[in-house]
């Protein structure tokens, strides 16, 4: 029988290109999602979680935590393959919360590489990709920047 070993699928430092884009698949947020980030963050803020409460505040509706979409983001990056099993660390991340992103909203991310710069002692350099998670409107909801030390071929 054939042992099939994990091979990492992501780009390596050196296949990434300035101006090299990607776009992730959509994902939709759920109830779910809120109730399950309020207990693991202890962020119950009635405008997450409070459906009364939140249908008489600015937004008529429950809102998604900023750091929920953050998070969820990043998981859309990761399921694209490209930094998938080549990434050894997440650096440093700029955050820009634009629009509120309801129960019920579509996300995807549209990521552009901006900046390499080797880190030869850590094995592989930065890569500076800038980010915009955009809702099923093609709204961007959250932009900036996130700064992943991705491994080196050699």
């Amino acid at each position: 029988m054939t042992e099939l070993t994990y091979q990492p699928r992501g780009l390596y430092f050196e296949d990434f290109e300035i101006g090299q884009k990607v776009v992730t698949a959509g994902r939709t947020v759920t109830e779910a999602d809120i109730v399950t980030f309020s207990g693991l963050s202890g962020d119950f803020n009635q405008i997450h979680t409070d459906a009364a409460y939140s249908a008489n505040y600015d937004f008529g509706q429950r809102i998604a935590h900023g750091l929920l979409v953050q998070s969820i983001a990043t998981g859309l990056a990761v399921r694209t393959g490209v930094i998938e099993g080549t990434v050894l660390a997440f650096r440093e991340l700029s955050a820009k919360f634009s629009l509120p992103t309801f129960i019920g909203n579509t996300v995807h991310v549209v990521i552009e590489i901006t900046e390499k710069k080797a880190l030869p002692r850590l094995g592989g350099g930065n890569v500076t990709m800038k980010y915009s998670v955009l809702n099923q409107d093609d709204k961007v909801v959250q932009r900036g920047d996130w700064i992943m030390l991705v491994k080196s071929k050699s």
